[in-house]
């Protein structure tokens, strides 16, 4: 079928975690109808689609609250069957917790999950079986928080960026050990190129009670990954969290930007900006503004869309990125799912 000019193509569906609904929403990708939802435990973060099981993974990570101070942290994923929307199974990765980020190896049927550490290990990443829907085993990754994780194309090399630590951990995935530690200030959001030979890391972490004049240069460190180390950084004015690239080599970061406040000492939230770079040039190509705190994106499988889900302003923009016009917002708030987090976009089946 012919795509909207609009926005994604007939029969595909963009899926939102709302993490303070809790909920995971279902939209029509072609013209953003709202379509249902699916009711998870507090506090849902993250999403990753397995096509090959057609399933969603969702991370259930606090009880309440959020990475630096929230209500204990769970230990479960919801697996979702995003056609009949309804959960089919909850995974319990007891004694790990806080699970956050999730990659996928499509090909030898692996889900890899970042937990964060406790008293008797530190934090690490869990490998579960797509098939069984199992775990199999954890790889430690020697710092206490790991956050988001991403996987080289060739499924051999994992890395986890750390909040607090200043390093990113390097994980062969094969023999399931640490192999690195590439020193960056604290990090966020991350992408692997398509050929594996590179990282794009956010550096440094969303330390907001620091001034700007205290914190290291912001930006998207380059990790070469022949040699774990940084090759080059590709400069931002304001924080970046997010991190993603597309399947036609686009770099996009999310930014985010606080305004002067007399009523607090943090300032407050101002439009964020979504910034485009050629992942092979290393070029800013451009930038959009979106909404309250851009915490997580998305792309659609041939590129030309970006979903940018802003957290505070519980929206999620979908920008063209041929033109870097925004096309239409989506309110997840006038639903009555505050808390915009997670994003996974669905194609229609076979």
């Amino acid at each position: 079928m012919p795509q909207s000019p609009r926005t994604g193509r007939d029969g595909d569906v963009l899926a939102v975690v709302s993490q303070s609904g809790p909920t995971v929403s279902f939209f029509d990708a072609a013209c953003d109808r709202h379509l249902g939802e699916v009711h998870v435990p507090a506090e849902p973060h993250e999403l990753c689609f397995d096509a090959t099981q057609r399933l969603l993974w969702c991370t259930l990570t606090y009880h309440s609250g959020y990475y630096h101070a929230n209500g204990g942290r769970r230990t479960e994923l919801a697996v979702i069957d995003p056609d009949t929307r309804r959960v089919v199974e909850f995974v319990d990765l007891a004694p790990e917790h806080g699970p956050h980020g999730l990659a996928l190896d499509a090909l030898r049927g692996r889900l890899y999950v970042s937990v964060e550490g406790a008293a008797d290990r530190p934090g690490g990443v869990v490998v579960i079986d797509t098939a069984t829907r199992r775990p199999l085993g954890r790889i430690d990754t020697d710092a206490p928080g790991p956050h988001w994780f991403a996987i080289d194309p060739a499924g051999r090399t994992g890395y986890a960026t750390n909040k607090e630590a200043p390093f990113v951990s390097v994980v062969d995935l094969e023999r399931g050990t640490l192999t690195a530690k590439v020193e960056v200030p604290g990090s966020e959001g991350l992408a692997v190129s398509a050929d594996g030979a590179h990282a794009f890391v956010a550096a440094p972490y969303g330390n907001f009670s620091a001034s700007a004049g205290e914190r290291p240069a912001t930006g998207l460190r380059v990790i070469d990954a022949s040699t774990a180390s940084v090759v080059d950084t590709l400069p931002t004015e304001d924080i970046v969290l997010p991190v993603h690239l597309t399947s036609t080599g686009k770099l996009l970061a999310g930014e985010l930007r606080m305004a002067a406040d007399p009523g607090s000492q943090l300032g407050r939230h101002a439009p964020g900006r979504l910034t485009v770079f050629a992942a092979d040039t290393r070029k800013q190509v451009g930038e959009v503004e979106v909404g309250l705190f851009p915490l997580t994106i998305t792309s659609s499988p041939d590129g030309r869309l970006a979903y940018v889900s802003c957290v505070v302003s519980s929206t999620v923009d979908i920008v063209d990125l041929e033109t870097l016009d925004r096309l239409a917002r989506l309110d997840i708030a006038k639903l009555g799912e505050p808390g915009a987090h997670g994003l996974a976009y669905v194609p229609r089946p076979a």
